[in-house]
């Protein structure tokens, strides 16, 4: 059977070659189960009729039964349309078609009767349905019916093949009745049992053709159970085979290097945060077992304080260490942070970028393979093939959203064996994503920003007062405070929007002239050097207002600058706004985040921008957003086990089944880590089946 729903979808009667390949490139279905797993939207109750007296332009989808009057054509040109009148014992109705009319008036005939289902509009003050769904009464008992309609996502190109969602569930149908109740189950017995779970082939007849809400949100359940369970059974089941497979370095000592900076370096007193982390990192360091840890941090609560401390304990056992960052400006600022910190302890760091000079790329070369060089600072240009260390312990990745899976898997094999894996975010994650996007990683949070940090307050102007915020900038200059300025891009991917920085930047020139003031630009088209020359300007105080592009969004400490301007606030996530944000706020003084936006906002616009003025806690702000936008765009950060076309769950909704299924999961991977209990051979099965196709990059984080 397994065999059978892999048919390509051609086969299916009443698809054929053309209809094939358009389901194929417009919703992805090739085989029988992509049908069969290709879930409705919605749902429409179809156990009430309306009789025509009742219709209402306001009404949603009606249902009417009855029969058809006639056919004849009205207007012309472009405004050329088919009319039936449709009658039943209250009323007449128009039924309208612009385009398939020569189908309709072969298919449909005067006499019988029909069910009509539509949208109810006016035209010149008559009630019209137009394009409805027509079906003989007689034959409503051909094929599987239901009371609860499912709904399914189409597209225009299918429409004008006429497949509709109706003609979708048709197919669905066909299907269905070509299974005949012999689907091999996908959960084992023991399991479905245990947990009072429907059959698979009841739950599939259910979710296409539900006889009641009743049953259906049993169905719902039962799909959502599975998808999820088999997400985490898989993530549960690498990380239980990696710490079986991978003796990681033993880093026994803390040492001279580590006590040294401990005790006379330490620019502050460590939170119970950071101590709380320090100790999970410390055991993971010396347990044997390869870590593979994930370190969550709220802007500025010392992130990069327990990954230097990290790096000195691997230091202390005789191993190198490296960080790599996304952009040469956050490369640069980690060199700069970690060499002021390390000032007076024999430590050689050395940063690499992709402008580095050839003659330091040597330098750096010779001394990692002599191991004279202890912590090697630096982008992309870390996995180059040129790049080769002698005994590589322990490997932190900063902001590890923005690197792909394949640059994180070279970096990791730069070691013969296994380096520790420690990955940073400074984007809080919800607990329910971090457990599907890194359910293979252990999970430390920093929850607590240093003593003393006075938070940022946040402020929401339209672009019609931004007088107001001009003169308030003028105020901060002179009181010897510096400003950011941050612009839009559309997508990261997408071409800047020049436009916006363009005409900013002569308003702000204009407003803001020298030599009284100084104004730097940075944007991501600029070269590496011109970048750091104005971000150098900014950085010594020379420059009072920054205009930059979201390139600042990581990596930008400087703790003069007070005030943080978003244009075009609305066009921006949550997470990007806490992210910005959290650039000011680094000294001692009050700081402030300026939200400037059009006044036509959407509700979701509104939402994020109230939701920014409320809070400044980070997780709360990702919860917030997972809730508006859903899981968004995931794919940079994917791990293993993780399918990106989710059937039926709902990352930002289904947390609760999330949890519940992890645990299920993880009873079975410590019970039998292997699946080789004949209890747990399907299982093993639709583990391979579901996750055979995708790579594995579960060693790497």
């Amino acid at each position: 059977m397994q065999d059978f729903l892999e048919t390509n979808i051609t086969y299916l009667p009443g698809v054929g070659p053309k209809r094939a390949e358009l389901l194929n490139s417009e919703l992805g279905i090739y085989t029988y189960r992509d049908l069969l797993y290709y879930f409705p939207y919605k749902y429409i109750d179809r156990t009430k009729f309306y009789k025509i007296s009742e219709l209402d332009p306001d009404l949603p989808f009606v249902q009417i039964k009855g029969v058809i009057k006639g056919f004849y054509v009205e207007g012309r040109g472009s405004g050329k349309r088919l009319v039936a009148d449709f009658q039943d014992e209250t009323g007449v109705i128009k039924l309208v078609w612009f385009k398939g009319t020569k189908w309709i008036t072969d298919t449909y005939t005067t006499g019988p009767e029909y069910i009509v289902f539509g949208k109810p509009g006016v035209f010149n003050g008559i009630v019209n349905i137009i394009h409805p769904e027509i079906e003989a009464s007689s034959k409503i008992q051909e094929r599987i019916t239901s009371a609860l309609q499912a709904q399914y996502s189409t597209t225009e190109k299918l429409k004008n093949h006429f497949l509709t969602s109706r003609a979708i569930s048709k197919l669905v149908s066909s299907l269905i009745q070509k299974i005949n109740f012999n689907l091999p189950e996908t959960l084992p017995a023991w399991l479905t049992t245990k947990y009072k779970l429907p059959d698979l082939h009841k739950t599939l007849l259910t979710i296409h053709f539900p006889s009641d809400p009743e049953s259906l949100e049993r169905a719902r359940y039962r799909l959502k159970f599975e998808e999820l369970f088999y997400i985490q059974l898989n993530l549960i089941r690498y990380k239980s085979n990696r710490s079986r497979k991978f003796r990681g370095f033993v880093f026994q000592n803390v040492g001279e290097k580590f006590n040294s900076f401990y005790f006379k370096n330490l620019p502050f007193t460590l939170t119970e945060a950071q101590k709380r982390v320090m100790k999970e990192i410390r055991r993971d360091l010396g347990s044997g077992k390869q870590m593979n840890r994930l370190l969550q941090g709220d802007v500025g609560s010392g992130k990069t304080l327990v990954a230097l401390m990290s790096m000195l304990i691997a230091i202390d056992n005789g191993y190198q260490a490296c960080i790599m960052a996304p952009t040469e400006i956050l490369a640069t600022q980690h060199y700069q942070t970690i060499t002021s910190m390390l000032k007076g302890l024999d430590i050689k760091i050395r940063l690499l970028t992709g402008s580095s000079a050839r003659s330091l790329r040597k330098e750096i070369s010779e001394s990692l393979l002599d191991k004279s060089l202890n912590i090697l600072i630096g982008t992309h240009a870390l996995i180059e093939e040129s790049v080769q260390f002698s005994n590589l312990g322990l490997v932190i990745i900063d902001e590890q959203h923005r690197f792909g899976v394949e640059q994180r898997a070279r970096l990791w094999k730069k070691s013969i064996n296994p380096p520790h894996i420690l990955v940073m975010t400074a984007t809080p994650i919800p607990r329910t994503l971090a457990m599907t996007l890194y359910g293979d990683l252990d999970v430390s949070v920093i929850d607590e920003l240093p003593p003393g940090r006075i938070p940022v307050r946040t402020m929401h102007f339209y672009d019609s007062e931004k007088n107001k915020v001009y003169g308030f900038m003028k105020q901060k200059i002179a009181e010897g405070r510096q400003i950011f300025i941050v612009y839009p891009l559309i997508k990261e991917s997408e071409k800047m929007d020049y436009k916006d920085l363009e005409d900013g930047w002569d308003t702000v020139s204009r407003l803001f002239p020298p030599p009284e003031y100084c104004i730097s630009v940075v944007h991501g088209r600029m070269t590496p050097a011109i970048k750091e020359e104005s971000m150098k300007l900014f950085r010594e105080g020379k420059a009072h207002i920054l205009i930059a592009t979201t390139v600042i969004e990581v990596g930008v400490d400087i703790p003069n600058a007070t005030v943080m301007i978003i244009e075009s606030a609305e066009r921006f996530g949550l997470s990007q706004l806490h992210q910005l944000r959290g650039r000011v706020g680094r000294g001692a003084d009050q700081s402030y985040c300026v939200l400037l936006s059009s006044p036509k906002l959407s509700r979701e616009a509104s939402a994020r921008l109230e939701v920014m003025i409320r809070t400044n806690d980070g997780f709360e702000i990702a919860e917030t957003d997972l809730r508006l936008r859903g899981p968004g765009d995931i794919e940079g950060t994917m791990q293993s086990g993780i399918p990106f076309d989710l059937k039926i769950s709902d990352l930002s909704r289904d947390g609760q089944i999330i949890e519940y299924v992890r645990n299920i999961a993880e009873e079975i991977v410590i019970d039998d880590p292997l699946l080789e209990k004949e209890q747990n051979l399907v299982l093993r099965l639709e583990l391979k089946r579901l996750f055979s196709k995708k790579q594995s990059w579960s060693n790497i984080s």
